[in-house]
């Protein structure tokens, strides 16, 4: 299938993507939709509705009112209507939510000013009820605007049956323009805005604000209500509960201001509901419940009560630093969900089982199995391994030889994910084993896509894994042309029976109460608007399974 961006946005009978304005803004007008419609978390009587008003001068500093209208077509007459006003305050955005629609069906919606400028027309489907025959959604993860054009979303924008995106995190990126892809960017005609790295809450309204410009994000949105979480780079690389990696406190000030002004702005642009009163902005933990299909858990593990990440603060690290990394990872203490968090979510997956809800769906951040990083001396033998790694250019090749340093010590692939983290994640699986679930695991971060079998210390199944790639952002895969690093992972790693390291794209996932499979979706370019997706892999589980059927 070829997806032209251009071409999608035209699609405006099949709802895929953004139709026409009802009357373009002009100069009277006291703002237009720039930024598209969105909605989100949805409910089985409605969806959190978003939209922003630009303003139609800078120096506006009173409320814009709208209203905002439901229906059941694309041109249908409202069934639900309401008004909203866009305030300063919200940098303003608006979010709304109806509350009297039908449980399991497609309604569409649209905002209007006070003068009949009207947004664009966006679709979303309500949550079902009762005994439901089948869901579809769309797992995606990581979007650099420089590292490439958001291709999967023109695919998503045009499928013809999606219930809902879950977003897995990382929907914009903290980093200037002469940062994080870079190079890629300025290639593409894609660099970041603001030029600097992003600190207040200025700088991150830029930044969701140039996200939401892009065509192909925009149709996606108009196509389905998002269910997201944030990652780490909503905040900054490497986010914990008392810092970031990408944090220095002496040149950007206190951290909890920064974070704060990101949450703020995460919650004024993204389709997202607003935390209940009382509670702080990092519990974005929550259910939503697919009738008596599935239910999907979204949990939060990087701002509520992750430790700081282990790992190497050199370039050449010695025995000594090693066998610390090791100590620190292996501490006890060590958390990503926190004990409320834990509690929760063990509350909400024996009620699923209680129920006889098929599939309990854990979206998740980062990879959970077991990644054994891969000694490529072991692998190949010594001279062959160093050959390989010679081969490289001298920043790649010093941190690849600090790695291999590292995993002959014992280390696993990746300290972000929960490897770092392995007393943390059995207790997890602790509370998955007593709530007698058998989940399914979203996990995204890496930029690589992933089928996992996931067991717990002693050898014991716990669930299976689906890892969904980035939409744009590159991957170490992507830096080592010369490695076949997803088949070198699958050989070290018995929990992983599927890694590619390369393509990006997104997984689709489909529960029926037989059968969930997950459809690995790569697109053919990201380097240009124009692009094509195919299927990459195919796996299913049955419910109550561990074992993942590769079809």
């Amino acid at each position: 299938m070829t997806i032209d961006r251009r071409a999608a946005i035209g699609l405006i009978g099949s709802g895929a993507a953004l139709p026409a304005m009802a009357r373009a803004a002009d100069a009277a007008a006291p703002g237009r939709f720039a930024h598209g419609v969105a909605s989100g978390d949805p409910t089985p009587r409605g969806a959190i509705l978003w939209t922003r008003v630009t303003p139609a001068s800078a120096a506006q500093a009173n409320p814009i009112p709208l209203r905002w209208h439901v229906a059941e077509s694309a041109d249908g007459k409202p069934v639900e209507s309401g008004s909203a006003e866009a305030r300063p305050a919200r940098d303003f955005t608006v979010k709304v939510e109806p509350r009297r629609l039908k449980p399991g069906r497609d309604y569409h919606y649209w905002f209007e000013l006070a003068d009949g400028v009207r947004s664009p027309t966006g679709r979303f489907r309500t949550l079902p009820e009762g005994k439901t025959a089948d869901a579809v959604m769309a797992v995606v993860s990581c979007q650099l605007y420089p590292g490439g054009f958001f291709t999967a979303y023109d695919s998503i924008a045009a499928l013809e049956r999606i219930d809902a995106v879950v977003h897995l995190g990382d929907y914009i990126y903290e980093y200037g323009a002469d940062g994080y892809g870079a190079e890629i960017g300025q290639t593409i005609g894609r660099t970041a805005q603001p030029a600097h790295e992003i600190v207040t809450l200025a700088d991150y309204r830029a930044r969701h604000a140039q996200y939401k410009g892009d065509a192909a994000l925009q149709a996606a949105h108009a196509r389905a209500a998002f269910i997201c979480v944030w990652d780490d780079h909503e905040t900054a690389n490497d986010s914990w509960i008392g810092g970031a990696e990408n944090h220095q406190p002496a040149t950007e000030g206190d951290w909890a201001k920064r974070k704060a002004a990101a949450m703020q702005a995460y919650f004024e642009w993204m389709p997202i509901r607003d935390p209940a009163a009382g509670d702080p902005w990092d519990a974005i933990n929550r259910r939503f419940d697919f009738g008596d299909l599935a239910t999907l858990l979204m949990v939060e593990t990087r701002l509520l009560a992750r430790s700081e990440q282990a790992g190497f603060k050199g370039e050449t690290p010695g025995r000594s630093e090693v066998e610390a990394v090791l100590a620190e990872r292996n501490r006890p203490d060590r958390e990503m969900l926190g004990e409320p968090q834990r509690a929760w979510l063990e509350r909400e997956l024996a009620a699923s089982v209680k129920a006889g809800t098929p599939w309990q769906i854990l979206g998740n951040q980062v990879v959970m199995a077991r990644v054994n990083g891969p000694d490529l001396a072991r692998l190949f033998g010594a001279d062959k391994a160093a050959a390989m790694v010679s081969s490289l250019e001298p920043k790649v090749r010093a941190q690849v030889e600090m790695a291999q340093a590292g995993y002959r010590a014992g280390l696993p692939f990746n300290l972000d994910a929960w490897d770092g983290y392995p007393a943390a994640r059995e207790r997890l699986y602790q509370s998955i084993r007593r709530a007698g679930a058998h989940p399914i695991v979203l996990a995204g971060d890496s930029h690589a896509f992933w089928a996992n079998q996931l067991a717990d210390a002693d050898g014991a199944a716990i669930g299976v894994e689906f890892g969904t790639s980035a939409i744009s952002s590159p991957s170490i895969g992507d830096t080592l042309p010369q490695v076949p690093l997803g088949a070198l992972l699958e050989k070290a790693s018995p929990e992983v029976l599927f890694c590619d390291q390369r393509a990006k794209g997104y997984i689709l996932l489909t529960l029926t109460p037989e059968r969930a499979t997950g459809d690995y979706v790569a697109m053919s370019t990201i380097l240009e608007t124009k692009a094509e997706s195919r299927s990459l892999a195919r796996f299913s589980v049955s419910p109550g399974g561990s074992t993942l059927v590769k079809e």
